[in-house]
C-alpha cells in the first residue's frame, strides 16, 4: 500500500464524517429498539444476547475512534456503565462516548489522519482507514442486532430506508 499524504488524509477525513454521524444514528435507533424486558434474549447458546452485542458494537466503535484519535489503539477492557448492562445504559454511555469522539475526530490534521497505526499485529493502515474499518464492523453487528429485535417482541427502526415497523408506526401516527 503506498502511503497517503496528509492532505489525501483530510480529504478522506471529511468524506467519512458524514457517514460516521449517520451510521451512528442507526446504530443508536436500533439499540434503542431492544425491548428492556427481554434484553438476554439469544438466538442460539453460542449467540451473544441482544445487550451483549448492541455493548460491543458501542465499546468497539468506541476503541477504534479514540484509538484514531490518539493515534495508537487500547486493548485494555473498556469499563462497561456503572448501572451495568442495561439498554438505557448502554444507549447512555454510547450517546456520551460518540458525542466526545466524534469531536476528537472533527479535530484531526491530515498528519494525525495519515499516521499509520497498528491494529494488534494484523495490519498496519492510516489512522482515517480505521473509520471504514469501524463503520464495517459496526454495521455487520447491527445487522446481527437488528435480526433479534422482532424475535424478542420489539419493532425493527428504519435502517437504510423503511422497515416495516417504521411505516407501520407513521401510518398508525397519520390515523391518530
Amino acid at each position: 500500500m503506498n502511503p497517503i499524504t496528509p492532505d489525501q488524509a483530510a480529504f478522506l477525513l471529511q468524506y467519512q464524517l458524514p457517514s460516521v454521524k449517520n451510521e451512528h444514528r442507526t446504530t443508536s435507533a436500533v439499540i434503542a429498539a431492544i425491548p428492556a424486558a427481554n434484553a438476554d434474549y439469544r438466538p442460539d447458546a453460542q449467540s451473544k444476547t441482544a445487550v451483549e452485542l448492541a455493548w460491543h458494537v458501542a465499546a468497539a466503535e468506541h476503541r477504534f475512534y479514540s484509538g484514531i484519535i490518539a493515534g495508537a489503539f487500547d486493548f485494555n477492557p473498556i469499563p462497561r456503565p456503572a448501572a451495568g448492562l442495561t439498554v438505557d445504559s448502554i444507549t447512555k454511555w454510547y450517546e456520551e462516548s460518540f458525542a466526545k469522539n466524534f469531536e476528537g475526530l472533527t479535530r484531526l490534521t491530515g498528519e494525525q489522519a495519515a499516521k499509520i497505526i497498528d491494529f494488534r499485529g494484523a495490519f498496519q493502515l492510516p489512522a482515517v482507514a480505521f473509520l471504514d474499518f469501524s463503520l464495517r464492523h459496526a454495521i455487520h453487528h447491527r445487522g446481527q442486532l437488528s435480526t433479534y429485535l422482532r424475535a424478542m417482541g420489539g419493532k425493527v427502526p428504519a435502517i437504510y430506508g423503511e422497515s416495516y415497523d417504521s411505516e407501520q408506526a407513521k401510518k398508525a401516527a397519520k390515523a391518530s
